[in-house]
């Protein structure tokens, strides 16, 4: 029988997962939605990084200055505050965002599952490969059923590899080393503003002039606020409470939510390959999550 500890720290852990899924699926809604709204890609990064360091200030206040080793910061803020956001961002100027809903969360399951062998000493098993194979021919079904006639796309899809490749390595790395969620998080959220606002201020294209005040608050709120400060915290959680693979497996269905919400809200229907890739990628997740038990060995080294 399962503690009752643990099974509060599953219950737990599964509800930060939830909550990463909502807020991911609407930054890419958000980021979309930026797109059409006259914001660089330098402009929307920095709203993010401005939005995030304002509200993690009083955090920090609170709950002190995070103290992480220096080069554990370098590969936090390095991956999750840079690599991830950047790569993701740049990426919308050649791809379509239906393409990011596909390849930033769809693959990383998978990329954080080939990262943990190494790094955390974690086995594939029989029952995770099947549920890994399943989500990937759903995401393949999806990506058939979004990724037309682009011509140039590929580069925004490896940008946003990239950017996947960044968050898996954050994940296992948090993983390895214990970090907590506020500490991850507000490393990230309190260095990455002061390293690039002065570089995005005198360097980098802008027309944060000509966007509305309303717009420059919501992207600074929700993808400082939210897609930072929220799921930072929800996410490095569920990673210390579930595992790193189960985590970005259930992260996998962002794809799915973003593609059933951009179906009443921007118009765009999907067809029958899409349909079965939700089918497909929903039966693998509830594979790989429900009746497992949690990864809780090897224990994680803390070097």
């Amino acid at each position: 029988m399962t503690p009752p500890a643990d099974a509060a720290a599953r219950r737990l852990g599964y509800a930060c997962a939830i909550g990463v899924l909502f807020i991911w699926s609407g930054f890419v809604l958000a980021s979309r939605l930026s797109a059409q709204q006259a914001l660089t890609a330098w402009d929307v990064a920095a709203l993010r990084y401005a939005g995030a360091f304002l509200g993690a200030v009083p955090l920090a206040l609170v709950f002190g200055w995070p103290r992480l080793p220096p080069l554990r910061l370098v590969a936090v803020v390095g991956t999750a505050a840079f690599g991830y956001p950047l790569f993701a961002y740049a990426g919308f100027g050649f791809s379509p965002a239906a393409h990011a809903g596909v390849l930033l969360p769809g693959i990383l399951p998978f990329l954080t599952a080939a990262l943990a062998v190494p790094l955390l000493g974690e086995r594939w098993t029989r029952r995770r490969l099947l549920s890994l194979g399943v989500v990937g021919a759903g995401i393949a079904l999806l990506a058939a059923d979004s990724f037309g006639d682009h011509p140039g796309a590929w580069r925004g899809d490896l940008l946003f590899v990239a950017a996947s490749c960044c968050w898996a390595l954050y994940t296992v790395l948090v993983r390895r080393w214990g970090v907590g969620a506020l500490e991850a998080t507000l490393a990230a959220a309190l260095w990455a503003a002061p390293l690039y606002l002065p570089v995005w201020w005198l360097l980098l294209p802008t027309n944060l002039a000509a966007v509305p005040t309303g717009v420059v608050l919501f992207q600074a709120a929700y993808q400082g606020g939210l897609a930072v400060l929220a799921a930072g915290f929800l996410f490095t959680t569920a990673v210390t409470t579930l595992g790193a693979a189960r985590t970005t497996t259930i992260a996998a269905l962002v794809p799915v939510a973003v593609a059933l919400a951009a179906w009443p809200l921007l118009g765009e229907a999907l067809g029958p390959a899409g349909l079965a890739g939700v089918v497909l990628v929903s039966a693998g997740i509830i594979l790989g999550v429900v009746g497992t038990r949690a990864e809780v060995s090897p224990a994680p080294p803390r070097h």
